[in-house]
């Protein structure tokens, strides 16, 4: 059977499954062919799983839609941010200037990169929304380093499956993306925002910025990312903080 062929079969095959035996069914076929998200588990699961493969099928190469300059918002929100370590106090007193942000775990050249490093890496740009659950939303133009560069940089191993990235803030903000959208064009280690430097209510110095997701998937004041292959081993093991308080993991618009 050919790759296309194989997916099309994929596809199809789930949605049959959705349509005549329920969400349930079609969540089992999507687990035969590895297509489940790491919260599948629970009372939401089946319909997790279900959003997941057939995002994963139908959308896993698409992008998120840009904007021209003149649509950027007037006024961005610089949503609330949960009190600030003192260590990220003492960093931005300090301009940042120490500010690291390691990768570790499946990297055949693991290692740590200051602000200014990452900012002399090769950059991408775009404009785009970005959309929070609870309703506000705003278009920015976003600049930062391809998270696809910095895993290659690092030399990341084939096995890897998953990214997690931390910031400050643990243990109450962390969260991962599968390479799908790791190695997706627009996703970006955030430094700049509307062309300065990325201002902390924004989550300067740096920020994951994942376009093709809800804002919540957007952590703020990163430090670190870990490739992986098991995300069981991280938290509850539900890929991210956001599940462990009742948010999807995949959260895909």
């Amino acid at each position: 059977m050919s790759k296309i062929s194989r997916r099309g079969f994929i596809t199809t095959g789930i949605a049959a499954a959705a349509s005549l035996s329920g969400v349930a069914v079609a969540a089992k076929l999507a687990g035969k062919y590895g297509l489940v998200p790491p919260d599948h588990g629970g009372l939401y699961g089946p319909g997790e799983t279900l959003t997941y493969a057939a995002q994963r099928l139908l959308t896993r190469h698409s992008v998120a839609r840009e904007f021209d300059r003149s649509q950027i918002s007037a006024k961005p929100l610089a949503n609330e941010i949960t009190p600030l370590p003192a260590e990220f106090k003492r960093h931005e007193a300090a301009g940042f200037t120490d500010w690291r942000l390691m990768v570790e775990g499946m990297a055949a050249m693991p290692t740590s990169f200051s602000v200014d490093e990452l900012k002399s890496f090769p950059s991408h740009s775009h404009i785009t929304e970005i959309a929070c659950e609870e309703g506000w939303s705003y278009v920015a133009e976003w600049k930062g380093v391809p998270l696809s560069y910095i895993l290659d940089r690092v030399g990341a191993l084939p096995q890897t499956r998953y990214v997690v990235y931390q910031s400050i803030q643990m243990p109450d903000w962390w969260d991962s993306l599968d390479m799908a959208d790791a190695l997706h064009p627009q996703t970006l280690i955030a430094t700049h925002i509307n062309g300065a430097d990325l201002p902390v209510g924004f989550g300067g110095p740096l920020r994951m910025r994942v376009p093709r997701q809800l804002g919540y998937k957007n952590i703020k004041f990163i430090n670190k990312l870990i490739l992986t292959d098991n995300i069981k081993r991280f938290g509850k093991g539900l890929g991210s903080s956001s599940p462990e308080a009742g948010y999807a993991w995949y959260a895909g618009i």
